[in-house]
């Protein structure tokens, strides 16, 4: 995997991929045909940690300071985002 360089276009980039992944997850849970419940288990495994993987990603490049507008943030992240707030 490439290391991305620390600016706000990379960190965008990773949010839109992040919240790609999320639809993913989505679509997986809801909608997808597998012929078990092992099957569908270990896709959603799959999708699950490449996702936590880039979440790590994205908070150590926004721990390092790199600001990205919040229209850019992925809907998981909004929805945190939100529930933090009193």
């Amino acid at each position: 995997m490439p290391v991305l360089p620390d600016s706000k276009y990379s960190l965008r980039d990773l949010h839109k991929e992040i919240d790609l992944f999320d639809r993913k997850i989505s679509y997986c849970r809801n909608y997808e045909k597998f012929d078990s419940e092992k099957d569908r288990s270990s896709a959603l495994q799959k999708l699950v940690t490449k996702r936590e993987s880039l979440v790590k990603t994205a908070l150590a490049m926004a721990s390092r300071g790199v600001e990205v507008e919040a229209q850019y943030l992925p809907r998981s992240f909004k929805k945190t985002a939100e529930e933090a707030q009193p």
